[in-house]
């Protein structure tokens, strides 16, 4: 599998992905990585790790197309299989979605379709729900929206505060990432309408 990243900050996810590709755990090789921030602490580990870094800086385009026009030709160089969304903060256009149709991976830290957007955790506190989690899926236009790969569930207390359900949300964003690159990568899955289904 060859692999892009997208980010926009610390990079956790991100970390997490080129940890299990150097353990041998993700049969991988990620072929870029791509920040709209300068500086992203995440693509600052890129540059450490040795992976083709790039910074394109959404404020340095006059318009989203022209931005995503350059992190097109950016993709285009690099031939990923599949692009994963690491905190990237910017809304893909329709047409870069349709670019990539079921190839662009996102992750949310709620069990989609709940609270999706920004302040997931704080949604899910005032709502008062007792298990929360994260939603590992396939981007489509939609914000939040597609077709779900995994999902991971962590306990709600009461005593939780949305920075402490945060935490343990990300522990389990990690392992949830990775179990999903892992399956796309064996291939042997299908897409059905909202449904993903894996043959093994």
């Amino acid at each position: 599998m060859r692999l892009a990243i997208l980010l926009s900050g610390r990079g956790s996810n991100f970390a997490a992905i080129h940890e299990a590709v150097d353990g041998g755990v993700l049969d991988a090789e990620i072929v870029c990585v791509i920040s709209n921030r300068p500086n992203a602490p995440g693509i600052e580990r890129a540059r450490q790790w040795g992976h083709a870094a790039h910074v394109i800086d959404h404020r340095a385009f006059p318009s989203r197309a022209a931005h995503e026009e350059a992190v097109l030709r950016v993709l285009d160089d690099a031939r990923p299989d599949f692009i994963a969304l690491a905190g990237y903060m910017r809304l893909l256009s329709p047409d870069f979605v349709a670019r990539f149709r079921n190839r662009i991976v996102n992750i949310h830290p709620s069990l989609l379709p709940s609270f999706p957007g920004v302040d997931a955790q704080a949604q899910a506190l005032a709502y008062g729900v007792k298990v929360s989690g994260c939603t590992v899926h396939l981007v489509d236009e939609n914000l939040d929206a597609g077709p779900i790969l995994v999902q991971r569930t962590v306990d709600v207390h009461d005593a939780d505060t949305a920075d402490s359900l945060a935490a343990r949300i990300l522990h389990e964003e990690h392992i949830a990432y990775v179990e999903a690159l892992v399956r796309l990568s064996r291939g042997g899955y299908r897409v059905e309408g909202r449904r993903v289904i894996f043959s093994g």
